[in-house]
């Protein structure tokens, strides 16, 4: 199993960005899924988290401006970034607990990087 984030880049602060993350393999299911993220210097937080049912959770720093989703066939979470700040800048991680096997344990992506600049 493997996760494939997009969607990161360069916006201005105010704008919006949309970040993706889809899940590929073969005989997996997906429970939690998360966004974490790196800004240079700092420890990896999470930003958001959406369980298999669907309830939501975010970082006090996002609340109000980003919303997590996931479409359960598709495999795939979406964070949808709108009135970024610069301390919005980091590399954007897409993390899932999924279990193959039998065997359930989390998942990383690639990471994509947002920086919010002027």
């Amino acid at each position: 199993v493997q996760l494939q984030a997009s969607g990161g880049g360069l916006v201005q602060p105010g704008g919006s960005l949309r970040l993706s993350c889809a899940a590929s393999g073969s005989a997996f299911s997906i429970y939690s899924m998360r966004w974490y993220r790196q800004a240079p210097g700092n420890q990896r937080e999470l930003v958001a988290v959406i369980t298999s049912s669907g309830s939501t959770n975010y970082a006090d720093s996002v609340r109000g401006r980003f919303t997590i989703s996931r479409d359960n066939v598709a495999n795939t979470v979406s964070l949808q970034m709108n009135a970024l700040k610069p301390e919005d800048t980091a590399v954007y991680f897409c993390n899932a607990d999924i279990r193959v096997s039998g065997w359930t344990r989390d998942y990383w992506g690639q990471g994509t990087q947002v920086t919010v600049s002027s």
